[in-house]
């Protein structure tokens, strides 16, 4: 199976670029801020995977200086329509020799590895990424653990995929987003915990903090499921010493 690119589809991307921070997406971003804050050793960071901008402009209203970057023209237009003054760069089939020389104190990717479907290929891109970090840096992979594609949750549902309870790491998955106007089922690629602490092994890194954000109940969205099943994982990444 290769690397597809859903979100090139202009419909999907204009849909994504309107997403803001409530619901189960709140839950993913509200951790980031301290993670950021204890794991970050200097202000230069990247977005891998930055789609419409969203996570890029959340690091520099964080006071990164972020650099986004993405495989998809449609969403790095986008991304450039939203903040003209911002650095988006497209990485054409996630080749990154354009980057040689180039450092990073925090390399961000947010749910990017859902739809980066092989082994290989996760390898291959974490690889590329441990390249690109300064000597203390870190990277922060957010991904949706596999609950969230059995589940109902307040910014998604999954309740017309039976068929994703039979799903094992590298098969694909269906679920809806109900945040946004476009309907149509995004297909991501479920990927297990024990699976990704192999790819980042493989990649030369190891995970230093694991966080699985819960919902309280004192927060004021409709929560479903998010206060007793994370919907989402967050690993914190540092190279392995040779």
């Amino acid at each position: 199976m290769d690397n597809q690119n859903c979100y090139e589809d202009g419909q999907r991307a204009e849909a994504y670029a309107r997403l803001g921070f409530t619901n189960t997406y709140y839950l993913a971003y509200r951790d980031l801020p301290e993670i950021y804050r204890k794991h970050a050793h200097g202000r230069r960071a990247m977005d891998f995977g930055c789609g419409t901008g969203r996570s890029t402009r959340f690091l520099k209203d964080l006071g990164f200086d972020a650099v986004g970057a993405d495989i998809s023209e449609e969403m790095i237009r986008l991304a450039r329509q939203a903040d003209p003054e911002g650095d988006y760069r497209l990485i054409p089939d996630d080749d990154f020799s354009s980057w040689k020389g180039q450092h990073f104190d925090l390399i961000t990717s947010i749910f990017t590895f859902d739809n980066i479907p092989t082994m290989a290929k996760k390898v291959a891109i974490f690889r590329d990424l441990r390249s690109l970090l300064n000597p203390n840096g870190r990277i922060v992979s957010l991904v949706s653990a596999p609950e969230i594609y059995i589940h109902e949750w307040a910014s998604f549902s999954s309740k017309d995929y039976p068929e994703n309870r039979q799903a094992k790491s590298g098969d694909p998955v269906k679920i809806i987003v109900t945040d946004h106007a476009d309907s149509r089922p995004v297909e991501d690629i479920v990927w297990s915990d024990a699976d990704y602490h192999a790819v980042y092994a493989s990649a030369g890194l190891k995970s230093i903090e694991v966080c699985r954000p819960l919902a309280r109940e004192d927060e004021p969205y409709p929560w479903v499921n998010e206060t007793r099943i994370a919907p989402w994982v967050i690993y914190v990444l540092a190279p392995i010493e040779e």
